[in-house]
C-alpha cells in the first residue's frame, strides 16, 4: 500500500510538496521520476517483496506509480510467463506494469485486487481505479494541466489547485456529507475517478467504465449457491492473507469479522503461525450503552467467545472519552474533510494502537451491501422510503445553511442523484438497495478506513470486496439471501460448519461508538464555543440560531433527523459541525460564485 501523485510537467517544489505530503500512506521508501513531459511520485508502505518492488517503476520505456495488493498475483505472473514477458522480482507492481505491457489499457480486465494506479506511456498517462473504490484516485486539470495524488491533501500542497468551494461544495457537505457524490471532490476543480473506471490523459482526459455486475438470471438452486458462496468468501480471504509482514485481523465477535478472523486462524495455523484478533471499545461504555434495534447487544461477551474458539491472541484497546473527541479534529486531516464523527476518529486511534504491532489487518467491510444486512434492505417501511434509506431529512439539513447559499431546490438536488442511481436497475427494489449501497453508502465506508488507516501507515484488506463475490451475490434472489427470514441468513448458512452457534445467529450490531454522556456534554460545549466566536468560518454559512437550536435538542427528538443512519446520531451530528468549522479553517477554505 502507498501513496501516489504526479502531474503532467515538471515542478520541483510541487513534486517535493507533494511527496512529503503522502508520507504517512508511504513511511517505507519513497521516489520520484521526472521529465519535461510528465512526474510520477511514489511513497511506499512496504508489505511484499520488501527489497524490491520500489517505486515508480519503469521497464521498456514504461512508468508505473501503483498504490495496491493484487490478490491474483501469481496466476497473473505465470499466464504473462507463457505468454513471453520475463520477471526480475515477485512484487505485485512488476505484474501490473507487465500486464500492462501485454495488454495495454485492457489489463484493468485481468487484475484482482485493490489498486489506483498511473502509467506513463510516451506521452500518454493511463489511470486506473479498481472496481469497488477501495483505493482512492484524486485529481484536478488546472490550466490545461492534468494532476493527481492518492489524496485531496497532496493536490493542496502542490499549490496548483486551490482549496476553493462553491454552492455545490456547500450542498454536498450538508446535504450529501459525510459520503460524497461519486467522482466528486468537494473542493472546485477536485474530482476522483470513480471505482472501475479508468482514462487516458493525452492533453485531455477520456474517462470510461470498464466493470460493472452483469444482470443475469441467478440459475444455480439454493444449496449450489451456498457452496459457491462459501468457495468464494473462503477463496477471497486466503488470498487477502499473503504478506510479507505481520498480519491480523479486527474482530468484533459479528458475523463478518468473525468469519474473516476463523478463516484467517486457519491459514496461520497452517503456517505454525497464532493469529492476533483486535477490537475496539470506550471507557464505561458497558455503565452507559443501551440497547436498540439498530444496536442490540455489546461485543464483549461475543469477543470472547471468538476468542476462544480460534485460539487468537486478543488485543482489546480501550478508547477515552477525551482522546476519541480530541481526534476528532487529526480525523479531517486525514480524510481532507469532515466526516462521521467519533466514527472516524475512533478508527484513527484505533488503527494508531494496531500499527504498533502489525502492518497489515482484514476487516469485514462489504459484506452488508452484498448479502442484504443493513435495516434498509429487511425493514419494509424503510426500505420503501423513496429516497436514500441512511439519509432521508434533506429538508432539516437544509435549514441549516443561509439561504443566500440555497441557490436551487435542496430536495431536488438529493432525489436527482437517487434516481440516477436506481434508473439503471429500478423495477428490483433489492437490486435497487444494493446499487444505492455499493455506489454510496460501502464508498463512504471504504473513505473512511482508506484514510484512517494509511494515516498510520496500517493496511486495512477487506476481503467481502472482492469482485468476484460481488458478481456472484449480485443476481441471487432475496428469498435466497434471506434464509431463514434472518439477516444474511444465506451467508450463515455457507459458514455455519466453522462458528459457533451463537456467533452464527448473533444480530447484527454496527461499529461501535460511544455512549458515554461525557462524549455528548464535551461536543456541545466546543461547539457552544463555536458558535459564541463571530469568527468561527462556519458561521458564514451556517445559521447560528439553528446550532444553538441543535445544542437544546433532545436526543430522543433527534432520532427522527438522524444525519446519517444509525452512524450519526445527535452527538455525532455536533461533532460533524465541529469537525466542518475546523475543516474550514484548518485547509484555509476560500469561497468563490
Amino acid at each position: 500500500m502507498c501513496g501516489i501523485a504526479g502531474f503532467s510537467f515538471y515542478d520541483e517544489v510541487s513534486a517535493d510538496n507533494m511527496k512529503e505530503s503522502l508520507k504517512r500512506r508511504g513511511p517505507d521508501q519513497d521516489g520520484i521520476i521526472k521529465n519535461e513531459n510528465v512526474t510520477l511520485i511514489h511513497t511506499r508502505l512496504a508489505v511484499v517483496d520488501l527489497e524490491h518492488g520500489l517505486q515508480p517503476m519503469s521497464k521498456n520505456g514504461i512508468s508505473l506509480v501503483y498504490n495496491g495488493e493484487l490478490y491474483n498475483t501469481e496466476e497473473l505472473r505465470k499466464e504473462l510467463q507463457l505468454l513471453g514477458q520475463t520477471f526480475d522480482e515477485k512484487s505485485d507492481t512488476e505484474v501490473v506494469l507487465k500486464s500492462y505491457l501485454q495488454w495495454g489499457n485492457n489489463c484493468v480486465n485481468h487484475l484482482n485486487g485493490i489498486f489506483a494506479f498511473a502509467i506513463v506511456d510516451n506521452e500518454k498517462i493511463f489511470i486506473a481505479r479498481d472496481r469497488m473504490g477501495v483505493k482512492p484516485f484524486f485529481y484536478a486539470i488546472v490550466d490545461g494541466k492534468f494532476i493527481f495524488a492518492s489524496e485531496i491533501k497532496a493536490l493542496l500542497s502542490s499549490g496548483l489547485v486551490k482549496p476553493e468551494i462553491d454552492n455545490t461544495s456547500l450542498f454536498e457537505l450538508i446535504l450529501i456529507g459525510p459520503g460524497r457524490t461519486p467522482g466528486y471532490g468537494i473542493f472546485k476543480n477536485i474530482n476522483e475517478l470513480k471505482k472501475a473506471h479508468c482514462g487516458i490523459w493525452d492533453e485531455k482526459l477520456e474517462i470510461w467504465e470498464y466493470w460493472k455486475p452483469e444482470i443475469k438470471l441467478h440459475t444455480d438452486n439454493f444449496e449450489e449457491t451456498v457452496k459457491n458462496v462459501r468457495f468464494l468468501v473462503e477463496d477471497s480471504i486466503r488470498r487477502q492473507t499473503v504478506s510479507d509482514v505481520p498480519l491480523c485481523t479486527f474482530l468484533s465477535g459479528g458475523l463478518d469479522s468473525s468469519i474473516i478472523s476463523a478463516i484467517t486462524a486457519d491459514v496461520l495455523k497452517e503456517k505454525g503461525q497464532r493469529i492476533h484478533t483486535f477490537s475496539v471499545d470506550y471507557e464505561d461504555n458497558s455503565k452507559f450503552f443501551k440497547s436498540s434495534v439498530f444496536q442490540p447487544n455489546t461485543d464483549s461477551d461475543y469477543i470472547k467467545y471468538m476468542v476462544e474458539h480460534i485460539g487468537s491472541v486478543h488485543h482489546s484497546i480501550t478508547l477515552t472519552t477525551e482522546d476519541v473527541v480530541g481526534a476528532l479534529y487529526e480525523a479531517v486531516d486525514a480524510r481532507d474533510l469532515p466526516g462521521m464523527a467519533d466514527i472516524d476518529s475512533s478508527l484513527l486511534l484505533f488503527c494508531k494502537e494496531v500499527k504498533k504491532d502489525f502492518t497489515v489487518a482484514l476487516s469485514g467491510e462489504c459484506s452488508d451491501e452484498i448479502f442484504g444486512g443493513y435495516p434498509w434492505y429487511r425493514n419494509e417501511a424503510i426500505r420503501n422510503i423513496d429516497g436514500f434509506p441512511w439519509s432521508n431529512t434533506t429538508q432539516y439539513k437544509a435549514s441549516f445553511l443561509k439561504e443566500e447559499y440555497i441557490d436551487r431546490d435542496a430536495s431536488k438536488y438529493v432525489y436527482e442523484k437517487y434516481q440516477n442511481t436506481i434508473q439503471k436497475v429500478s423495477g428490483d427494489r433489492f437490486r435497487e438497495m444494493t446499487e444505492l449501497n455499493l455506489n454510496w453508502f460501502m464508498q463512504t465506508l471504504l473513505d473512511r478506513k482508506d484514510r484512517m488507516s494509511m494515516y498510520n501507515g496500517l493496511e486495512v484488506r477487506v476481503p467481502f470486496c472482492d469482485y468476484r463475490l460481488v458478481e456472484y451475490t449480485y443476481n441471487i434472489p432475496w428469498c435466497f439471501k434471506d434464509y431463514k427470514d434472518y439477516e444474511k441468513g444465506l451467508l450463515r448458512e455457507a459458514v455455519k460448519d466453522i462458528l459457533p452457534e451463537k456467533i452464527l445467529w448473533r444480530k447484527k450490531s454496527p461499529y461501535p461508538k460511544t455512549h458515554n454522556p461525557l462524549y455528548f456534554a464535551i461536543v456541545l460545549k466546543q461547539l457552544q464555543k463555536v458558535i459564541n466566536d463571530k469568527n468561527s468560518p462556519i458561521l458564514q454559512f451556517i445559521k447560528k440560531d439553528a446550532l444553538e437550536q441543535l445544542l437544546k435538542t433532545s436526543p430522543d427528538v433527534f432520532s427522527n433527523h438522524n444525519w446519517y443512519g444509525q452512524l450519526m446520531a445527535l452527538p455525532q451530528t455536533i461533532a460533524y459541525f465541529l469537525q466542518l468549522n475546523y475543516w474550514l479553517k484548518k485547509y484555509n477554505v476560500t469561497y468563490i460564485l
